[in-house]
């Protein structure tokens, strides 16, 4: 085990001209995890990425990436991280194996070395039978792919990625998700920004959230969406007119007052103990002969966490800085 974190970073400061992007920022990364940032369009996250890549230096406050200082030892810290931005960087009139040979040879690889690492992350990420082709032929899943071996080609201790999948439908961020996935089983430490909440939630074992350059809370996953509620209950009624009578059941028997959707004639309740809550209600409802059209238990998302954390600062958001 490794004494220093993957990434770290102490009261992170960054200004432009009369805009403050970050406002002492504080990480930390173990090793062989994959974190995610999240927060609002301007928040920081991207600036806090460019920090720690060394591509931006920050006016206040201390960071390291795999043991070494962005400010004073860059180079260091270049030689143990990949970066894949929001745009992808491939050449689209070279195959995929000679972009990543391509790649290879400007990182300094001899042409056998380069072309034996390019095979070999051709079969990590699943192109081998796309090797001869050019990526302007490619799905755009496989074209991010194909970025995310072009980052792997030293096999960096910690890999960067700004918004993944963004613009990718739905089987593409999935292709995306299992390489990711496959990086962080294999050691590499992954650090990435998006803004899909479902993506964070599948693939990060910790979330940073951040707002106005500020990170203000931290936490797995399952602990932010907890935040908000263990679980809810919710109740749709058959008919609307019903609605009052099943808000003051659910009222009586939980002691809290349910959240009513009108438009969907839905009554929403966070409970601790989701089981026992269900049957109670249930049950009265049944004695009471009340006809509703669904009731049931569901864990919240982390989009309702996402929202119920940022909202009441979001509206005064900086524009970020990229």
């Amino acid at each position: 085990m490794k004494d220093h974190p993957a990434v770290a970073a102490q009261g992170l400061v960054k200004r432009y001209k009369k805009s403050t992007a970050l406002d002492g920022v504080d990480l930390e990364v173990p090793h062989g995890t994959v974190h995610g940032l999240l927060g609002p369009n301007g928040s920081g996250k991207t600036t806090t990425v460019r920090i720690l890549t060394t591509l931006t230096i920050p006016d206040g406050g201390q960071a390291s990436v795999a043991g070494w200082d962005v400010r004073t030892q860059s180079r260091e810290v270049r030689r143990r991280i990949g970066l894949t931005g929001q745009q992808t960087a491939v050449d689209d009139l070279m195959t995929a194996r000679q972009n990543l040979t391509m790649f290879g040879r400007l990182f300094r690889l001899n042409r056998i070395d380069a072309q034996r690492r390019a095979d070999e992350l051709l079969d990590t990420f699943s192109l081998t039978e796309a090797a001869d082709r050019t990526p302007k032929k490619f799905s755009g899943g496989m074209r991010r792919r194909l970025d995310l071996a072009a980052s792997m080609i030293l096999a960096p201790e910690v890999l960067f990625l700004d918004e993944p999948t963004t613009g990718l439908d739905p089987a593409g961020r999935r292709e995306v998700w299992e390489a990711i996935r496959h990086l962080a089983a294999q050691g590499t430490t992954v650090l990435l920004t998006t803004h899909y909440l479902d993506e964070a939630d599948k693939l990060c074992d910790r979330i940073s959230v951040i707002d106005q350059g500020r990170n203000f809370i931290e936490d797995t996953p399952a602990g932010l969406k907890r935040r908000i509620g263990d679980e809810w209950l919710e109740l749709v009624a058959s008919d609307p007119a019903d609605m009052k009578n099943l808000e003051q059941l659910v009222t009586r028997i939980l002691g809290t007052e349910p959240v009513l959707e009108n438009a969907e004639a839905r009554l929403s309740i966070s409970v601790k103990d989701g089981v026992a809550a269900l049957t109670a209600v249930a049950a009265e409802i049944s004695a009471q002969r009340l006809d509703i059209a669904d009731i049931g238990l569901r864990r919240p998302t982390l989009d309702e966490a996402f929202l119920h954390l940022t909202t009441p600062v979001a509206e005064n958001s900086l524009e970020e800085t990229r």
